[in-house]
């Protein structure tokens, strides 16, 4: 009978590698722990000799380089943090993108993180980021956040914050005109003919929301005809905004709305899966526009009329300013507000009844 002899792993044969030093390596290649230091920052410091010595202990203890310790000790870090505001919404991953394929060119990590639209996550992640003694941050903010981010600025990382206008001279801000972006939707519904239009969406979710719902009342202010405005409150998701669709399909037709425009995409995404499925035509019956135009909008049964925000532009734009801070120069802007625009697809019409 054959003796079956077992198999170590190469971190086994003396300790695991996550406890392994530069010591050790040092006294296994025969060298003092400044030579293995120089191996890993300054190779070109040691002769091939050594090097080669020392990358071969390296290979065979299984040798892993603590960046974040020796970050730590050194006072700096290549990582920046990235808060989203909810990474379930496909435009604030666009705003992800443009952040990381900025950073990743000049040669930093992103750590990313979620609040999920809840104020006590995202102080969580607030005080570990600040804890964490990352480069910087960039936030895309729920709440105020004034004394989180002074916590974090105090500390000497700089912060730039995204999808909400400040202005202080020692802030850096990304934003997006939605005061505008509203009065844009609303003025081309008016513009067609709808007399009665409903907004969906809680403008105390986020200010963004209150600001769009500031440019549809605005919109409806400067008319010359007469129109009528119904505010649904309403959470920022898919499944919210079917309910409302739900509500809307209830409702007799000569006291529907014939418009909606919704705070989000996702709610008009739901909105307008509840109206047809109650054989309810869009734009025939009632006129949807949503806000966002993230890549789905298009390809819905009925393409979404939106309102366009530049997300991906909005993380290139914000990772510009924090990586040039951090590299020692002066960034172009400190503050910078993006124009929305209006995209005009199949979801509007002239209405089929005056209301």
């Amino acid at each position: 009978m054959s003796r079956i002899t077992p198999v170590r792993s190469r971190a086994s044969d003396t300790r695991s590698a996550a406890r392994v030093g530069i010591k050790d390596v040092a006294r296994l290649a025969d060298v003092s722990p400044g030579t293995v230091s120089n191996v890993l920052n300054h190779p070109e410091r040691v002769s091939p000799a050594r090097r080669a010595a020392v990358e071969q202990a390296i290979e065979q203890l299984g040798y892993i380089r603590h960046e974040a310790a020796r970050h730590l000790r050194a006072g700096y870090s290549r990582t920046v943090g990235l808060l989203l505001l909810d990474a379930w919404n496909p435009g604030f991953i666009e705003v992800a993108r443009g952040v990381e394929d900025t950073t990743s060119s000049r040669g930093w990590t992103v750590l990313l993180s979620n609040s999920a639209r809840d104020s006590e996550r995202e102080q969580t992640y607030l005080r570990l980021f600040a804890e964490g003694r990352l480069a910087g941050l960039i936030v895309v903010p729920h709440d105020l956040l004034a004394e989180d981010l002074h916590r974090i600025r105090s500390g000497g990382a700089p912060v730039v914050v995204v999808d909400r206008d400040e202005s202080g001279a020692d802030s850096m801000s990304v934003a997006v005109d939605d005061v505008t972006g509203g009065q844009l939707a609303a003025e081309h519904l008016i513009a067609l003919g709808h007399r009665h239009l409903a907004f969906v969406g809680d403008e105390a979710a986020a200010a963004p929301v209150h600001d769009r719902l500031t440019g549809v009342r605005k919109a409806i202010a400067e008319a010359n005809v007469d129109v009528r405005l119904d505010v649904l409150p309403s959470e920022l998701t898919v499944d919210a905004g079917r309910a409302r669709g739900e509500e809307l399909a209830a409702m007799p037709p000569d006291r529907r709305p014939t418009a909606v425009t919704a705070a989000i995409d996702l709610l008009a995404f739901g909105v307008l899966q509840a109206l047809l499925q109650h054989g309810i035509r869009v734009p025939h019956d009632v006129s949807l526009v949503g806000y966002d135009d993230i890549p789905f909008a298009r390809q819905l049964s009925v393409p979404l009329t939106t309102v366009r925000r530049p997300h991906y532009a909005m993380g290139t734009t914000a990772a510009h300013m924090l990586t040039s801070v951090l590299s020692g120069e002066a960034p172009e802007q400190r503050h910078l507000v993006f124009q929305p625009e209006l995209v005009v697809r199949e979801s509007t019409g002239a209405p089929a009844l005056s209301s």
